[in-house]
This record gives structure tokens, sequence and C-alpha cells, in this order.
């Protein structure tokens, strides 16, 4: 049986929103995401960062720079007892270049259908969390359920959304309230 996981945004979700990233020093987890993680995890989810990093592509920073950032934030959760289980990254830049070929930028499905391979998840019983519509998208694409956290991009997002006609199955101000939400839902399906 397959495990079921809990797929997040990286920046304005896990970690505030600063625009292209490439400072460990820079990692400021938003408000309550350590322990929402947490009562994810106790709750027999695996916890998996699925984050668009056009700032590769763009030259802004290396994905060497990526990867200790990425390890900053393992620190920064491993203080507060709280493990990731993988990440998993789209470098490509959102418009030219290899965009055309790429079938991981979000909301692509190429991150999820990896990690499903790779760590035994079912997309279908896991859930996506972000702060941009493409993250809501994603989760429709994947087959999984969405969660808009309204931090980060996530307010300006919610009229894109409207504005597109998509809809994630909850809006919820932050990861602690989506991670309550995800809980509950799991728990009644």
């Amino acid at each position: 049986m397959a495990d079921k996981a809990v797929f997040l945004d990286r920046d304005g979700t896990i970690i505030e929103e600063v625009g292209y990233l490439s400072d460990p020093e820079g990692v400021a987890l938003v408000h309550g995401a350590a322990e929402a993680l947490a009562r994810l995890r106790d709750s027999g989810f695996k916890l998996i960062v699925v984050t668009n990093q056009s700032g590769i592509a763009r030259g802004y920073f290396s994905e060497a720079e990526m990867h200790k950032v990425h390890d900053a934030l393992d620190l920064v959760l491993a203080s507060k007892g709280v493990k990731l289980d993988a990440y998993y990254f789209c470098p490509h830049h959102p418009s030219h270049g290899e965009v055309r070929d790429c079938t991981c930028r979000k909301p692509g499905t190429g991150m999820p259908e990896r990690a499903a391979m790779e760590l035994g998840v079912d997309l279908s019983s896991s859930f996506f969390v972000g702060d941009k519509s493409s993250d809501v998208e994603l989760g429709i694409n994947a087959g999984g359920r969405s969660v808009l956290v309204l931090t980060g991009f996530g307010s300006e997002e919610e009229m894109v959304l409207d504005a597109k006609g998509v809809g994630p199955y909850k809006v919820a101000v932050s990861l602690p309230e989506a991670a309550d939400w995800i809980i509950k839902e799991s728990k009644a399906s």
C-alpha cells in the first residue's frame, strides 16, 4: 500500500517569501510551520517539498546555493524535531529555454510523479499546499487535494484562481490551519 503525503511549496508556505532566496541566512519559518509539519508527520504523512526555482535558470543563484538553503531549512526544522522526507525542484525558466520540454515546473506533475515512484506515494490520497495558483493547479493535475495558504502570495493568488474559475479544496490562513484541515479531512476519507 502506497503512503500518503503532503506536498508543500517552500517559499511563502513553509518559509517566509523573500523573492529568489539564495542566502541560507534568509531562511525564516512562517509562524507555526514547524509545529504544523510535526502534526502532519505524526498523522502519518510523508512531507515532500516541491518548489519551482527559476532563479537558477535566471542566473540569480546556483543549484548549489539552493541546496544550501535547503540544508539551512533542514537544520531549522531539525532543531524543532521535524524532518522533511524529500525536496524536488524545477530549475527551469517559466517562459523560455528548457521549459518547452519541462514536465517538472508546477503546475506540471513531474515532481510529484517522481516522488510517487521514488518514495511510494499515492497521489490520490495526498494533499498539495502552497501560496500560488500553480500549487493549487498542481494538486488538481496530480489527482490530489489542494490547499491555498494566504501567506506569501496567497491573498493575491486567490483572486487569480477565482478569475480562472479554479478552486482549491480549502483556503487556509496559513500552514497550521492547512495542517489541521488535512488531518481532519484524511480521517474522514
